[in-house]
């Protein structure tokens, strides 16, 4: 995802409440540890059913190519990209990129991260609301997620926190987190098809559902700790403008 200033987390000390300890850090440091655990997490549960070979002997590769065309979805490519965990969907080419561990892998792991790409496929194929929201939000989210700390700093600079540049900046930054969490919905549903669709064509079955399961709902919670840091990071900033405010 984007990187939203985590690095200056000392921003503010002495704005609103006075030079020293600045208890809206707590903040931060919430929203790492949440990212930590959730990369921790995604990449353990990775780890363990990547040794897991599945009974079909299917690769990502041949997964993918499966999942789509029973869909009806035939103009739709599936490629190596280079990379670990690279995998994603790009709606312009209409190609699903699998990482090179992913697209040769007959791992229960890779078939759920395939079947998950393909998923994107399916909801740009057939239009889905949130999908098309959050690609209307890409523009957007990056001129904020580059631009609201730049501004932020250059206001503190000129003005402190009060000042109107960070004000513009905390609302830029907003919509970066705006993007994060319409693309909540949009993940957790392209994981709930790749699921029932590898149960229902008998790619995958019994314990191996339930492990494919257990990668998408790990990786699912690096987005949730993405957006719930981003959105503690933004508290953040509205609590220390709106104390730098009462105190001008």
């Amino acid at each position: 995802m984007y990187g939203y200033g985590m690095g200056y987390g000392g921003l503010g000390y002495g704005y609103g409440y006075g030079y020293g300890f600045d208890p809206t850090i707590v903040l931060v440091l919430i929203g790492v540890v949440i990212s930590l655990w959730a990369q921790s997490r995604v990449t353990s549960t990775y780890n363990k059913y990547s040794k897991v070979r599945s009974y079909s002997g299917m690769t990502g590769a041949d997964a993918a190519l499966r999942l789509l065309h029973s869909q009806g979805i035939y103009d739709v490519s599936v490629r190596p990209v280079a990379g670990n965990l690279t995998d994603h969907y790009d709606p312009r080419t209409k190609v699903v990129n699998l990482s090179e561990s992913v697209y040769r892998s007959t791992s229960i792991a890779a078939l759920g991260v395939a079947a998950h790409e393909c998923g994107h496929a399916m909801q740009h194929n057939e239009g889905y609301a949130p999908l098309q929201l959050r690609s209307t939000l890409v523009p957007i989210a990056n001129f904020g997620s580059r631009l609201s700390w730049p501004m932020i700093l250059i206001g503190v600079m000129l003005g402190g926190l009060g000042s109107p540049l960070c004000q513009i900046g905390i609302l830029m930054f907003s919509l970066a987190v705006l993007f994060q969490l319409v693309t909540l919905p949009v993940e957790f549903n392209a994981s709930s098809r790749a699921v029932k669709l590898l149960d229902s064509l008998g790619i995958l079955s019994g314990e191996e559902i339930r492990g494919t399961r257990s990668v998408l709902n790990a990786a699912a919670w690096t987005y949730v700790a993405a957006a719930a840091s981003s959105m503690l990071q933004l508290l953040r900033l509205i609590i220390l403008y709106g104390g730098r405010r009462r105190d001008d």
